[in-house]
């Protein structure tokens, strides 16, 4: 593994986040790659999978700028800890209600909306503490880390969840998804970090959004990778929820869609952790501004080469490519938000990066599930793909200020709009809350 993708491990405290991240997102895996085909076993309807996506994902959306806010004011280290024990208690319930078969499609709607609603405003305060546990020159290398594990939970959790599900046993996959998150709780308690800040300041919470909006509207990079994330969100995102349902269109040779939806997931997630690790060393070497652009062109190409795939292992190899460069995309757009939120509303403008990703993300799986019911999961995902390749040489023709902001403050290219924090709309520093 590249040195530089190594080196935030030498860090204590990311050292134990790391770690037990990736025991939790193991468990998350498993299960969602559960619900997705056990609400398409029950609905044989890929517009079910989308919507069980969605409701996963729609409160990032809906609930992640009260998180940011909270972030901003709360202790990070404790918050963490009431959400993630939030996020068990829902695990154990929906294990509980699949183990004694009272698991209605509806059901599991509603419980991965509360699941994702607890994640919701707990992230963004786990976001806003990662440059609290490395020096500044490892955030890219963090970041990338951070990826690389999310991904090797989704290469270790849906071989474990298709193993599982060989015997359709739902509620052990959700029981041990409950069970993982203590080792997040466990490594949050054992963390030292510096004594927390914490403003008394009598300011509303609605004061407070909106300081964070200003900052984000403010800041060029900030500004340009909401913008890029919100695109590829509607656009590219969706082919994760629509995994089981591609899965059932490459059903041959006596693979079932549940073992055919765990290669998938599988693929994806090797390509992904391959791409994470290697992605600080090449942000290195041509630049980070550049590294993530390419990774924007070349994800629709990639996509629409998995969407007409033939076969299923075929399409496991496209996927695994498609994993490489959306996590560079991902890992790429993060880390500007990270390096150039001011630190005051870093809470908040991490916040509003993710609502961008989680509004779109599940308004584009139901639309694009939705769609996919009529005239099928390739016509849709080629077709998104294709609209995403084009949005993105039209910015890089009218706009190409976007593509330039995504460097560092000052770097060469970081010039007029994308070269100074533009004041008009960004409260003074002192003035945050």
């Amino acid at each position: 593994m590249p040195l530089a993708s190594l080196r935030p491990l030498r860090s204590r405290n990311f050292a134990l986040i790391w770690s037990a991240a990736l025991v939790s997102n193991v468990g998350s895996w498993m299960q969602t790659v559960a619900l997705g085909v056990l609400v398409f076993a029950r609905t044989d309807q890929p517009g079910w999978t989308g919507l069980v996506a969605a409701a996963a994902f729609i409160p990032i959306g809906l609930l992640a700028p009260l998180g940011g806010a909270l972030a901003d004011r709360l202790d990070r280290r404790r918050w963490l800890i009431a959400t993630t024990l939030a996020e068990m208690a829902f695990a154990t319930v929906l294990a509980v209600l699949a183990a004694t078969g009272h698991d209605p499609p509806a059901a599991l709607v509603v419980l991965a909306f509360l699941g994702g609603a607890s994640g919701a405003i707990g992230f963004p305060a786990f976001q806003a503490m990662v440059p609290d546990l490395v020096p500044q020159e490892d955030l890219l290398g963090a970041v990338s880390l951070s990826s690389a594990q999310f991904n090797l939970g989704r290469v270790i959790g849906p071989a474990l969840a298709g193993l599982a599900l060989l015997t359709h046993d739902y509620g052990l996959v959700f029981g041990v998804n409950a069970a993982s998150f203590a080792a997040v709780v466990v490594a949050l308690a054992l963390v030292r970090l510096p004594r927390p800040v914490v403003s008394h300041e009598e300011i509303s919470m609605r004061a407070r959004l909106v300081a964070g909006a200003r900052a984000a509207a403010g800041e060029p990079g900030c500004r340009a990778a909401i913008q890029l994330i919100v695109v590829v969100a509607l656009l590219a995102s969706p082919f994760i929820a629509l995994v089981p349902a591609m899965s059932a269109v490459l059903h041959r040779g006596g693979v079932s869609t549940q073992v055919g939806t765990a290669i998938l997931v599988t693929a994806q997630g090797v390509g992904a952790v391959a791409g994470a690790l290697v992605l600080p060393s090449l942000a290195e070497r041509v630049g980070r501004r550049t590294l993530v652009r390419t990774a924007l062109f070349l994800l629709p190409v990639l996509l629409v080469l998995y969407g007409l795939a033939p076969t299923l292992w075929l399409s496991a190899i496209a996927f695994l490519t498609v994993g490489a460069a959306y996590i560079t995309v991902l890992s790429g757009l993060n880390t500007v938000v990270q390096l150039r939120a001011p630190a005051a509303v870093r809470g908040r403008i991490l916040s509003i990066y993710m609502m961008g990703l989680g509004i779109v993300y599940p308004i584009g799986a139901v639309l694009q599930g939705g769609i996919a019911n009529h005239a099928g999961v390739r016509t849709v995902t080629v077709v998104g793909a294709l609209s995403l390749l084009v949005v993105m040489a039209a910015i890089a023709l009218v706009r190409p200020v976007v593509f330039a902001s995504l460097g560092d403050p000052g770097e060469t290219g970081d010039t007029g709009d994308a070269g100074a924090l533009r004041t008009d709309v960004l409260l003074p520093t002192e003035e945050l809350p």
